[in-house]
């Protein structure tokens, strides 16, 4: 496994794909998601995002490609806003880290939560993992880079209680540029990427590495934007 500098130096100006999907989901079955990943990495993909020990381990197996790993529940919870879900202790830091991620992503936010942020950074970097913090807003990030973190993710913005009307939106650009500007450590934009445009105004403003998820790996996601766009117009 590539040391911690490494692997951060070597995703820059890449495009990552979060590959994941809820129990329920026809691409939830592994032979779905590996045909999946296959498909992704077929493509071009430089790096993956992905959900649970399952399918980290089989991406490290086949794939000669930096993992982001998290854990988060089978199926979301209505209440997601107000929950901390994505890799929310270090018991599941510790499974991702097991099932060989490079890099572990965490919620970030203020939620409440069992183990802190910073019990959560020192954590994987004991483990000697490359740390990532999920967050919503500005002094998320400023706090998680305060107590060390290696790589911050716009992922959460839109997604907790605090920054909810930023959901229907598109990328959260502005976050992107103030913590660019701010911090002294790689900052990845992810969510609601959904053109070209996007990832290419992402470059344009400092981030590290682009994660693309939805917009490539949820079929039906895709589908419902072209009916809704389509349903939205006049004849």
């Amino acid at each position: 496994m590539q040391g911690t500098s490494e692997v951060i130096k070597n995703l820059k100006g890449k495009i990552i794909i979060s590959c994941q999907a809820s129990l329920g989901e026809p691409f939830y079955k592994e032979d779905a998601m590996l045909a999946m990943m296959h498909s992704i990495v077929n493509g071009g993909a430089q790096g993956l995002r992905l959900a649970g020990k399952r399918d980290i381990t089989n991406a490290k197996r086949l794939f000669d490609l930096p993992v982001i790993g998290i854990t988060k529940p089978e199926i979301i919870p209505e209440n997601y806003k107000e929950l901390v879900y994505i890799t929310p202790t270090t018991d599941d830091a510790l499974t991702v880290i097991e099932a060989g991620a490079d890099i572990v992503a965490f919620d970030a936010t203020t939620r409440p939560r069992k183990d802190s942020v910073l019990d959560m950074i020192n954590f994987i970097k004991k483990e000697g993992r490359v740390s990532m913090a999920d967050v919503a807003t500005y002094s998320e990030g400023l706090e998680a880079r305060k107590y060390g973190v290696d790589i911050i993710s716009t992922t959460l913005s839109g997604y907790t209680t605090e920054t909810q009307e930023k959901c229907g939106a598109g990328p959260d650009f502005e976050l992107l540029q103030r913590l660019v500007e701010t911090v002294d450590c790689p900052v990845i934009l992810e969510g609601r990427i959904w053109n070209i445009e996007d990832v290419q105004m992402a470059f344009e403003f400092g981030a590290h590495s682009v994660v693309i998820g939805s917009a490539v790996t949820r079929p039906h996601q895709i589908v419902q934007r072209f009916i809704n766009s389509a349903m939205a117009s006049p004849l």
